[in-house]
């Protein structure tokens, strides 16, 4: 990545702009020092900085000298016998004052002396602060001050043991430090050796980060990754919790059930619409910058589920703001935040800096709300509903309007939170447990915990659609060790390789769940070819036979509609709303017609899927996808998604890509819609008009 040019002038923006707006200054850079590995690379990356903004560099290293005076003179009484004669004791007494009076002195002067030598060789100037007194305390005193913008210090110190995660010194002055504070984690390697990752929540917080990152991403030609994670499973947890302790009057008077329901549908689709909105957004910062980033919904606990993305993007950086969306004024760390202070394995840049998009200052400014549609978003669950105001005003704005009303608030949380408006989506049927998901579970000791984990599988099973819950449904809430897990055969590992890689991980995940299923201790070519094939079959609908298409089945008759049972609505409603939910509808009463049924019911929907996914096992994808693409495709259900795939790739080779954009998806989308079907078989030259 080359610096843009909008941040090629921050160093000038940011001598004039609030110390708390992003992108944060690197022109008063502190660095902490102790000689240390961690406290030697921190160095070297704040200098790296501080030279790209023509910045300075100020070290600070402490030395308690009166609390090791203090310490002496308690000691004194317990000295061996040989001490305690007057003239040796008077003289071991000259020995360490010269030490407290010139020997700290020395060391932390020969401290600042070594990183004037890094800061000269680089022409970056260097200051030196050595305060009398306890360690984080003084550093936290130095950040407080006023005269620096950033914070650079190492995770780790000179009493650095195997295992340690975070130094005690670092995670005091983290907590307390109140501008942007930069934890090196790991001393072999550099900002840039892989992608910068900001976290986004939709907080001004959260923007701030991303105007860090992109900046930082200038300075060091890194990528930046945008992630977005959510919890779908926790509030499922709650709420089964809630349940057991209830009477039925409570829970009437609580509206339990009302309340339940409409949680589920904000969980199910509009945290993750909302989450995918604030990506939206950061994307759109980016593009106004004229650089482009990759972006990713991650589901799960937020902290474990961006460990995991940096590990598989192997990130050099994750930058986060320090407290997040639900922060309150007391809070000094956010809990994502301290666990990743931790646990990450890369550099951490904790942000104190801000950041709101134009467009939500604009709303704020030019957008007033009804008395009905203050009423209406006040429905919305309290720790989502401001994420959902941002959402109404910016829909709001973008219709052109300066006045929200109900209808407004209906359309926008009606498409998030599918039943806002009050519909009833029906009581959730029993999920059966495999036999080889229970043994799974029962390797957690602790109740409570295996109870915890038992609902949030019975939660993501559900989300897969699946009438049973698996392996895979509990693996994401298990620690398991190596050794637990099945071993992969070379043979087997090659032929995975084979299969696309936007769904190897979901079919190499039901191959584990065979596995697991059969007791097998290591997967063989034979089991891969079989849960390769089992896939294949899971996929989403073409014709049954493959020289039919499905534009040769007529759209139904809107003069004779056909009655619709409550749970077939349900099962139709997983597919995405607008032009593909409604051809799927026209197909699906079409072969209702054609085997005369006068209600569309849910085995008849099945059955016209399975006739579909029949066909499915056919047809493989042959392009690559680059990540935006394989996100957006990644929110197609299942049985979908396979044809869409197809024609996505035919659509993207016809406008001469070598791999698959959003521009195909949005051209490929476009097509459809005017058609009223997916297939380009009978009408080859489709996608090039």
């Amino acid at each position: 990545m080359t610096a843009f040019p909008a941040l090629q002038t921050t160093d000038t923006l940011n001598d004039n702009q609030p110390a708390d707006t992003a992108p944060v200054s690197l022109a008063r850079i502190l660095v902490a020092l102790d000689a240390s590995e961690h406290a030697n690379k921190a160095l070297d990356e704040a200098v790296r900085l501080a030279k790209s903004a023509d910045g300075e560099i100020t070290g600070i290293h402490a030395y308690a000298a009166l609390l090791h005076d203090r310490r002496f003179k308690m000691m004194e009484g317990g000295l061996p016998e040989r001490y305690l004669e007057e003239q040796e004791m008077g003289y071991q007494r000259e020995v360490h004052d010269d030490l407290i009076t010139r020997g700290l002195d020395i060391i932390s002067e020969s401290y600042h002396d070594a990183g004037k030598a890094v800061c000269d060789e680089a022409g970056v100037p260097f200051k030196r602060l050595s305060p009398e007194g306890k360690n984080y305390t003084k550093v936290v005193e130095a950040a407080r001050s006023g005269d620096f913008d950033v914070l650079v210090l190492g995770a780790l110190g000179l009493g650095a043991v195997p295992g340690s995660l975070i130094g005690t010194v670092a995670e005091r002055v983290v907590r307390r430090s109140p501008i942007d504070t930069f934890v090196v984690r790991d001393p072999h390697k550099a900002v840039g050796d892989g992608p910068i990752v900001v976290g986004i929540d939709g907080s001004p917080r959260s923007y701030g980060a991303m105007m860090t990152a992109l900046d930082l991403a200038a300075r060091t030609h890194a990528e930046v990754h945008a992630v977005a994670a959510y919890d779908p499973y926790y509030h499922y947890v709650a709420f089964n919790k809630i349940a057991g302790v209830l009477s039925e009057e409570a829970g009437k008077v609580f509206r339990f059930k009302e309340q339940e329901q409409l949680h589920e549908e904000l969980i199910d689709d509009g945290i993750a619409k909302i989450y995918q909105s604030h990506l939206e957004v950061a994307e759109t910062i980016a593009e106004g910058l004229g650089v482009k980033i990759a972006t990713k919904l991650l589901d799960g606990k937020p902290y474990k589920a961006v460990l995991d993305y940096l590990k598989e993007v192997r990130a050099s950086l994750l930058v986060v703001g320090k407290t997040g969306v639900h922060a309150d004024d007391e809070l000094d760390i956010g809990g994502n935040a301290e666990n990743l202070l931790r646990l990450a394995p890369c550099h951490l840049w904790l942000t104190q800096s801000t950041y709101t998009p134009p467009l939500d200052i604009v709303a704020d400014e030019t957008v007033s709300w009804s008395v009905e549609a203050e009423k209406k978003i006040s429905r919305a669950p309290e720790f989502v509903r401001d994420m959902a105001r941002r959402m109404v005003l910016r829909h709001t704005q973008k219709l052109g309007h300066t006045f929200v009303t109900s209808d407004i608030v209906d359309e926008v949380m009606g498409k998030a939170m599918p039943g806002f408006s009050g519909n009833d989506a029906g009581k959730e049927r029993e999920l059966i447990w495999s036999a080889a998901a229970e043994k799974l579970l029962a390797t957690v000791a602790d109740a409570a915990v295996a109870d915890n984990i038992r609902l949030r599988a019975v939660k993501r099973a559900r989300r897969d659609h699946s009438d049973k819950v698996m392996p895979k449904h509990v693996t994401p809430f298990l620690d398991l060790a190596d050794s637990d897990r099945p071993k992969w055969s070379a043979a087997a590992l090659a032929r995975v390789a084979k299969v696309p890689e936007m769904v190897r991980q979901t079919v190499k995940a039901g191959i584990e769940d065979l596995a697991l299923e059969r007791n097998f201790s290591e997967i063989s070519f034979e089991l891969a070819e079989e849960g390769v094939t089992e896939a294949r079959k899971a996929m989403c609908p073409v014709p049954a036979d493959e020289n039919e298409t499905e534009a040769a089945e007529p759209a139904s008759d809107p003069a004779s509609p056909l009655a619709w049972s409550p749970d077939a609505v349900a099962r139709l409603a997983r597919v995405p709303e607008g032009f593909m939910r409604e051809m799927t509808k026209n197909r699906v009463e079409t072969f209702a017609r054609k085997t005369d049924a006068g209600t569309v019911t849910l085995a008849l929907v099945e059955e016209k899927y399975a006739e579909w996914a029949e066909g499915s096992a056919k047809r493989q994808s042959s392009m690559e996808w680059d990540a935006e693409a394989a996100a957006r495709i990644e929110r197609i259900p299942d049985f979908i998604r396979p044809m869409v795939v197809l024609e996505i790739e035919r659509c993207a080779r016809d406008m001469g890509l070598d791999a698959v954009t959003g521009a195909a998806i949005d051209k490929a989308g476009e097509t459809w819609e005017g058609m009223g079907a997916f297939h380009s078989d009978d009408a080859p030259d489709q996608y090039k008009q």
